[in-house]
């Protein structure tokens, strides 16, 4: 008996220490070539628009559109992950799956603080999802009903999700896309509005329990750039010098300002049925090209924090990574200010994002002769950091990230054409997409003397918020090996004021 179970046991050992072996040679999970490690990123699989974005017990809540079982799109879930201070993330299991009803595409999320849906149960206060179920065999037969809204509700904190049984709660009047509800709670009327992308225009909706949904209004027919189909909304108050305004953000797609898809918003005034804009001038809150679908937390009082997908139609399904593909942005901290005779929309990264940097280098008053080899302050940071210039006086400049392939990524500012630049031409593996290479340009907003510049790079993606954000691009790249290099350059001198160079720590270890 003892030879006969030690001539079994034995092979079995030998198995299944080379089975180990084969794990521990294959890539850790976040681990793998081009994954960002300051941006949420799903483990595995397809992953697009983010939605429910919903701040609730101490907890901000991300669901985001994803297929679990390929890195192209395919039918849509929401995925699932949570944070407590919107810089690490943890995946949880999906929360919501397609059904008869169909796909489950973008939505969002609110606290039901008053029970007015009737889905609290024993003092437990819902969360609740309105998405829209997407029918691909309305799709296919060639009717423009396949689009309709629908609920899902949480009574234990957003881990478990039921679906409502009169779904679809607001049913499709005949429009071809009618998708993407941005829900919020109206306080002087006590109802909720519901922002909705349909087709070429938004339809404002309210319901006093996110069941009966009526009509108010529309917006946007002759407004703002209509290059493609306007998508995933947003309105919400921001106050700027003690006056309250109304911010409709629309993303677009195609139509961006640098080609493919992109984000327009509005500022004006909403009075619980009808948006008016202050102006018809059309403005972009993120210049770049791989900023898209970005909506705002619900449930975060005065403070709105928002978020978009970082990459671009043209070319999402065929960027070259492996396990995973697409990501998010840095969640990023949105206020008003005044410019160029405009109300403008302000970018900076979440102040969290500080809970990961490290190893700050300060450099006071540098002088740029041309060039300027900040290689030694960034090689040991793994491609992850947060560059910060001040000048008291703004004048051409490049800032070079680049590697021993003589790839190289170039961002800079053109004072001949008053714009900042990012061109991605020799930034590594191009020839997935024929849009995919490019040098992309965005309008300086300010008229100050001054300038500052803030940029924070992860390992194949980069995001420039400049002038105190009101100029904001971003853009993602695929070197062959990290961009251990970094250099300032100009045409002849350039007096900067301070540099600040810190790593950004893995989210993921």
């Amino acid at each position: 008996m003892k030879t006969k179970c030690g001539a079994f046991i034995l092979p079995l050992l030998i198995a299944l220490n080379c089975i180990c072996k084969a794990q521990d040679s294959s890539p850790k999970p976040y681990a793998d070539e081009h994954r960002p490690q300051a941006h949420f990123s799903p483990a595995q699989h397809w992953m697009n628009d983010p939605n429910g974005m919903v701040y609730y017990n101490h907890t901000y809540h991300l669901f985001f559109q994803y297929y679990p079982k390929d890195i192209v799109w395919g039918p849509m879930h929401w995925g699932h992950a949570e944070s407590k201070d919107l810089i690490h993330w943890k995946q949880l299991p999906i929360a919501l799956y397609p059904d008869s009803l169909g796909y489950i595409f973008s939505g969002s999320a609110v606290v039901d603080s008053n029970n007015t849906t009737g889905f609290g149960k024993n003092g437990k206060i819902p969360l609740v999802a309105i998405f829209t179920h997407h029918d691909p065999k309305g799709e296919k037969e060639g009717t423009d009903k396949f689009q309709n809204q629908s609920l899902a509700y949480s009574l234990d904190g957003g881990s478990t999700w039921t679906k409502y049984s009169g779904n679809p709660v607001l049913k499709n009047p005949g429009v071809r896309d009618f998708r993407d509800p941005k829900v919020m709670w109206y306080a002087p009327e006590k109802k909720w509005v519901m922002t909705l992308a349909t087709q070429d225009h938004i339809s404002f909706y309210s319901a006093p329990d996110l069941k009966n949904w009526k009509k108010e209004s529309e917006f946007g027919i002759k407004a703002g750039a209509h290059g493609g189909v306007w998508e995933c909304p947003d309105l919400f108050p921001l106050k700027m010098n003690g006056k309250t305004y109304w911010i409709l953000i629309v993303n677009l797609n195609p139509g961006g300002p640098n080609g493919g898809s992109a984000t327009q918003y509005f500022v004006g005034n909403f009075d619980g049925n009808k948006f008016s804009p202050l102006d018809s001038n059309t403005r972009w809150l993120d210049y770049g090209p791989d900023e898209y679908a970005g909506i705002t937390w619900s449930n975060t009082g005065s403070r709105k924090i928002f978020l978009g997908w970082m990459s671009n139609w043209q070319y999402a399904n065929q960027v070259p990574t492996k396990a995973w593909r697409n990501a998010a942005t840095i969640p990023r901290e949105l206020s008003l200010k005044q410019s160029k005779g405009q109300i403008l929309l302000v970018s900076k990264p979440v102040t969290e994002l500080k809970n990961i940097e490290e190893k700050t280098i300060v450099l006071k008053q540098p002088l740029v002769n041309r060039s300027l080899d900040l290689t030694s302050k960034i090689n040991k940071l793994k491609s992850r950091y947060v560059l910060k210039l001040s000048f008291a006086t703004l004048k051409d400049y490049s800032i070079g990230l680049s590697n021993t392939k003589g790839e190289e990524l170039l961002i800079g500012f053109d004072p001949a054409k008053d714009e900042y630049y990012i061109d991605r031409t020799k930034a590594g593996k191009m020839d997935f997409q024929k849009n995919f290479s490019g040098r992309f340009t965005a309008p300086r907003l300010s008229t100050a003397k001054n300038s500052d510049f803030i940029l924070v790079v992860d390992k194949s993606s980069v995001e420039l918020f400049a002038d105190g954000g009101l100029t904001t691009m971003t853009a993602i790249y695929f070197p062959t090996e990290d961009f251990n290099n970094l250099a300032v350059k100009t045409t002849g001198k350039l007096a900067i004021n301070n540099i600040s160079i810190s790593g950004l720590k893995s989210i993921w270890k």
